[in-house]
């Protein structure tokens, strides 16, 4: 039996029109995009059209788009870049106890180094609380970053508010968007963002690429020195081949955009209803159904220990997760599901479910089989 897949915030399968777009990059066309000669002009040019691609999607200017190694470098270059090239200004961010590791960790670094980050708290549902996010704002602000999407339990924040909130006190406004670029519509310039990060393997792109967009005028101080690649902000041979898979990506989820989250959420809500009808009493669904990612689901199962499920249902070929793949070697509970005040006999099983568009009803009747099996 083939595998089905239910893990796709952990990581999407590359497009074929991705992966044929990337090949002659990958054999032919293997100059290097700062060579002079006509192979490397052609490189060059193929970057700039991933850039073109990237801020189509996003809506912004293609000089403000800038390709890294992952979603977690997008962090750290955008966080740690901006707190030191602005330290003269004041030394305070605030985020979010829920945040990915990427900007939790590079928080806590930059706070070793005599910054003061502000931690706020989210509700039951893992949205943070506009009024708490003003309060916590300082003379010394000089950074707000607060993820578009959770990705554990799906949560979408209250981002044009929050950017807002910035703009309104002359503060930088950063959201992590690797799990929502390609699953939400998102406009950085009716939104207010400062800066974005994504990540190319959550939208059907290879591994190992990233972007991050800064809004022109944004200065970012430069974290990985060397040669002057990425208009002298990155350092570093650009990787072309998944340079151009991440621009096509894009393309594709910006003409597909309508029919990818009908089609997620058709998916989610037909597994959500499927285990309230069957399994009312032994499962809790964690965070809301509303201002939630198209294709997650985050179900705790009590009773079970979610390790023990996972492989259970690994035995019949189904990939699920018990949260962020970033974390999934720990063996405390999820910070995530902890402050959003998850009662601590669902802490131990949260299954994490995310869809994608080649997920099918079957599949998931066959999941929904399987865990009854396993639970009962």
């Amino acid at each position: 039996m083939e595998t089905i897949y239910f893990d796709n915030a952990a990581t999407t399968k590359i497009k074929t029109e991705v992966l044929n777009e990337m090949m002659p990059y990958l054999s032919m066309e293997y100059g290097n995009a700062s060579s002079l000669y006509s192979i490397g002009r052609r490189a060059k040019r193929a970057i700039e059209n991933s850039r073109k691609q990237v801020a189509t999607l996003l809506n912004c200017n293609s000089n403000e788009i800038y390709f890294t190694a992952s979603g977690s470098e997008s962090d750290n270059m955008a966080i740690k870049g901006f707190a030191y090239d602005n330290r003269d200004k004041g030394n305070h961010i605030i985020t979010s106890k829920i945040e990915h590791p990427a900007v939790l960790e590079t928080c806590k670094n930059l706070e070793k180094q005599g910054f003061e980050v502000s931690f706020i708290n989210v509700d039951e549902n893992g949205r943070i609380n506009l009024e708490e996010l003003k309060k916590e704002i300082r003379p010394t602000t000089i950074l707000i970053s607060v993820m578009f999407a959770n990705n554990e339990i799906g949560t979408i924040q209250p981002i044009k508010e929050i950017a807002q909130i910035a703009k309104s006190h002359n503060i930088v406004f950063h959201t992590d968007a690797v799990q929502a670029v390609g699953n939400v519509k998102i406009d950085v310039t009716n939104m207010n963002i400062d800066m974005l990060s994504m990540s190319g393997h959550k939208i059907n792109a290879p591994k190992g690429i990233g972007a991050l967009y800064i809004r022109n005028g944004i200065k970012v101080e430069k974290i990985i020195n060397g040669g002057h690649q990425e208009k002298d902000k990155r350092a570093g041979t650009e990787n072309v081949a998944s340079i151009v898979g991440i621009g096509k990506a894009c393309e594709i989820a910006h003409i597909n955009m309508n029919s990818h989250i009908r089609n997620l959420t058709r998916l989610r809500d037909y597994y959500i209803s499927r285990l309230q009808k069957e399994m009312p009493d032994k499962i809790r669904i964690n965070g809301s159904m509303e201002n939630r990612l198209p294709g997650n689901a985050n179900v705790s199962f009590e009773g079970m220990d979610a390790s023990e499920l996972i492989f259970k249902l690994d035995e019949k070929n189904i990939c699920v997760s018990s949260g962020s793949a970033c974390s999934s070697g720990k063996q405390e509970p999820s910070h995530v599901l902890t402050a959003i005040g998850v009662p601590e006999k669902y802490l131990k099983c949260a299954i994490r479910t995310t869809f994608g568009d080649n997920n099918t009803f079957e599949e998931i009747d066959y999941l929904i089989k399987n865990l009854k099996q396993i639970i009962s």
